[in-house]
């Protein structure tokens, strides 16, 4: 690392990968709870045994939200670029190696039989339905790869990503929205500053309402009209998580005890909270048990080093 301004950036993408895995294996065993379930059974950070496991998971292994992510990054570092078609490709394979979890709809687009540029587009068209947070959640590595491409390059590629399992634009623009954050970030600002731009003028006009009252200052999770699985509030829990912590563990904490779709919400914002806060704030103890089987790739199994790798790779 040339100098300190590049060690803080590459610490801040670390954290964004990291972070988001470990949010997403914290959350894992929580999944579809009631809130406060982590607060009443760990009320004080820091207790050794917060990366738990159960409901079908190990202590500390990421779900199908880190494993996307990095098939995503995969195709992004051996390609040099933007293959969606590749992209498609190794979630088609993953999806047919039976992983633990996947979503409903993702799963609908990668087995309805149609090419790469048409399967998520007919399932909407067919459903009317394809708001879930399922692009966003896997958006950490891709934001690292864009983010020093600048604004428009970061949020045209999450679009075109999220494109690929969702067809309704309001899950496009909400992993824009987090692209965009986590350049922000990455560049030493603050994201959340950075919002009221972002919104005005980069957001695309049918969905920019929606997302301004989920993203507003004074909004709270328990004013979501819809469920947390669903991009809007997902992507507004994880800022108002950022926004009401001082810190990773806190910010991470938060997205756990709101209930519902734990594991994404908080792999949302285990990567904000990564990049703003550096990987350096993840505790060990989540790290320490973290690990990303990735079914349909021979067996193997992601741990912190090799996700520290991945992310200084993204990173460039």
């Amino acid at each position: 690392m040339a100098d300190t301004v590049g060690s803080d950036r590459l610490r801040r993408a670390q954290g964004v990968v990291v972070g988001s895995a470990v949010g997403d294996a914290l959350g894992a065993p929580f999944e579809f709870g009631l809130p406060g379930a982590f607060s009443a059974r760990f009320p004080e950070p820091g207790a050794a045994d917060e990366m738990c496991g159960g409901g079908g998971w190990d202590p500390g292994e990421a779900t199908d939200d880190t494993q996307m992510a990095v098939l995503v990054a995969e195709s992004l570092l051996e390609h040099g670029g933007l293959e969606l078609p590749d992209i498609f490709d190794r979630f088609q394979q993953w999806a047919a190696a039976d992983p633990k979890d996947i979503g409903l709809q993702t799963e609908a687009v990668l087995t309805n039989g149609m090419p790469w540029d048409l399967a998520a587009a007919i399932h909407f068209q067919t459903n009317m339905y394809a708001a879930g947070n399922g692009s966003l959640m896997r958006a950490a590595t891709s934001a690292v790869y864009f983010a020093s491409a600048g604004r428009q390059a970061t949020m045209d590629a999450a679009r075109r990503i999220a494109a690929l399992t969702h067809g309704d634009r309001a899950a496009w623009e909400g992993t824009a929205v987090f692209h965009e954050l986590v350049r922000v970030a990455l560049e030493g600002g603050d994201p959340l500053a950075a919002l009221p731009d972002t919104l005005a003028h980069h957001v695309h006009p049918d969905h920019r309402d929606r997302y301004a009252a989920v993203l507003a200052p004074d909004w709270h999770p328990s004013q979501a009209t819809e469920f947390n699985g669903a991009v809007w509030p997902c992507l507004g829990s994880a800022v108002w998580a950022l926004r009401t912590t001082a810190g990773f563990t806190d910010a991470v904490r938060a997205a756990v005890d709101l209930g519902g779709d734990t594991d994404t919400v908080a792999a949302v914002t285990g990567g904000l909270a990564g990049a703003v806060h550096g990987v350096d704030a993840v505790p060990d103890a989540w790290t320490a048990p973290l690990h990303v089987p990735l079914p349909g790739s021979d067996g193997r199994v992601l741990r912190l080093p090799e996700l520290l790798a991945l992310a200084h790779r993204l990173a460039g």
